[in-house]
This record gives C-alpha cells, sequence and structure tokens, in this order.
C-alpha cells in the first residue's frame, strides 16, 4: 500500500555519528520518518525486513556484518511485490571503492558526513520519492535480479585478496592436526561456532569464521551460495530448481544437496 511520507532506517555503529545523521536529515527532509536505528548489521538487516522502509542509510563496516552484507540479505529476502528500498551508503573507503559502490546504490556520503554532500543525496533521494509517488512519472525500478547481480559483483570485489590463494588448511581431528589441501574440499559450512570443512570422504571442524577463511580462496574456485556456504566450483554436478522455484546444488562426492539462496542464485541464470 503506498503511503505519503518515506521512511527510513539507519544503519550506524558510532552512536554520535548515527545521532548527527538523525539530526541531519530531520533539518534537510522533516517529511522523512526514521523508523529505526540499528547500531550493526545483522540488527540492521533484521529490522529493514521487519520494518520494510523506503530508504536504507547503511554503514560500511559495522560489527557482525557490514552494511554491504546486510544489503546482500535485505534484497536476497525482500518480498517480491514491494518496491526495493533506495539504498544510501555512508562510508569512509577510498575513490576507487567508491565507484564500484556507486554502481549499485543510489549515493554514497563520506564520513564525517557533511550536511552539504548529505543535502545533494537528500536531493536525489526527494526526486526518486517525488517520481516513485507519481503514477504518470514513475520510472522503471530496478529489478531484483540487477540489483542481488549488482551486490553480488560489489561483494566479490570487496572480498578478492592481494595475496597469493590458500593452498593447505590446517584442521585438528581429536589429537590430530590434518594437512587438508584446499583442492580436496568439496564445500564449506558454518556451524554455530564452527566451520564445517567436507571433502569426499571426511568432515573436519575449524575455530575460523567463515568470513575470515573467504578471502583467502581463490574467488573463481570457491562460490559462496548462501550466507554460510561455499562450494568448489568444479565440485559441482548440477543445479536444479524445485516446484517452488528454489535452486539446490548436486555436488560431485558427496550426497547431499545444498540450497541456493536468492542472492546467489544469479550464478546460475541458465537454470
Amino acid at each position: 500500500m503506498s503511503h505519503i511520507h518515506p521512511r527510513a532506517l539507519i544503519a550506524e555503529d558510532e552512536p554520535l555519528l548515527a545521532q548527527a545523521l538523525v539530526h541531519m536529515l530531520s533539518t534537510q527532509w522533516p517529511a522523512l520518518q526514521i523508523q529505526a536505528v540499528a547500531g550493526d548489521g545483522i540488527s540492521a538487516a533484521a529490522q529493514a525486513l521487519q520494518l520494510l522502509p523506503d530508504v536504507l542509510f547503511l554503514d560500511i563496516r559495522m560489527p557482525g556484518q557490514s552494511g554491504l552484507e546486510a544489503a546482500a540479505e535485505i534484497a536476497d529476502s525482500w518480498p517480491e511485490d514491494r518496491p526495493l528500498p533506495a539504498i544510501i551508503f555512508v562510508t569512509a573507503y577510498d575513490q576507487y571503492a567508491l565507484a564500484a559502490f556507486e554502481a549499485c546504490a543510489m549515493d554514497y556520503v563520506l564520513k564525517p558526513v557533511q550536511p552539504l554532500r548529505l543535502a545533494q543525496s537528500v536531493q536525489r533521494l526527494q526526486h526518486w520519492w517525488q517520481q516513485r509517488q507519481s503514477a504518470q512519472e514513475a520510472p522503471q525500478p530496478q529489478t531484483l535480479e540487477q540489483t542481488l547481480e549488482q551486490l553480488l559483483a560489489l561483494q566479490q570485489r570487496m572480498q578478492t585478496s592481494a595475496a597469493a590463494p590458500l593452498q593447505i588448511i590446517q584442521a585438528s581431528v581429536g589429537a590430530q592436526i590434518h594437512m587438508v589441501r584446499v583442492q580436496d574440499i568439496v564445500y564449506l559450512e558454518a556451524a554455530d561456532k564452527y566451520l564445517r570443512v567436507l571433502t569426499p570422504q571426511q568432515e573436519y571442524l575449524l575455530r575460523t569464521p567463515l568470513k575470515d577463511l573467504q578471502p583467502q580462496l581463490d574467488a573463481q574456485q570457491f562460490w559462496q551460495i548462501h550466507r554460510g556456504t561455499v562450494v568448489r566450483t568444479d565440485a559441482i554436478a548440477s543445479a536444479q530448481r524445485d516446484e517452488a522455484g528454489r535452486l539446490w546444488l548436486q555436488l560431485r562426492g558427496r550426497s547431499e544437496k545444498l540450497a541456493v539462496s536468492r542472492l546467489y542464485a544469479t550464478r546460475f541464470k541458465a537454470m
């Protein structure tokens, strides 16, 4: 259902900066209703999917989950019958990274946020909101698939490591330490406080979080297919959609099937 006043959610882990952003927005766009202010990416994604705001102001670096990861999760789980929110990234990254941010967001503002720069973003948002409210002038919204593709590309770009890819993983099994070759791994899966490392014959548990290990893997050889799952590409035997349209992978060397979330399903366009 359409509403007159736009609603926004702010994700910022520094309370003083969040308070300043709220104050500037209330001055520059009094009609904008701030629904919530989240202090980390996990709660930002949860609140966004509950409140369904029209605008997201997302800090890039936050504890638990980055603003980029939160944006990906929100887009992945956003109701298909609702228009996607506009995204404004708030960041301290350099110009090289900002070129990527600009590709999948309406705008970005650098920290510390300056009123004049924020005013430019607000003007863009106001123009976008007026168009969205006008049945005659409403632009074609970016499709969910386009947004997911852009977020996925940006996520891959930010995860690319300059160091040589990891070749061996040291994994403990009882009192023994096993040297697991990365090329033998079929997939990795986050499980509670551990990371499951699965080969065709064996399962190992690591205490290293997936988000810390993944940047050390070759991004061309290991694809993320879910928030907590990464699979070796040449271990994928087939991909198949079920009656509900959900995508599943059949692997070489393992009997289980792995679910692919909507964000990462864009990798398998032919299916």
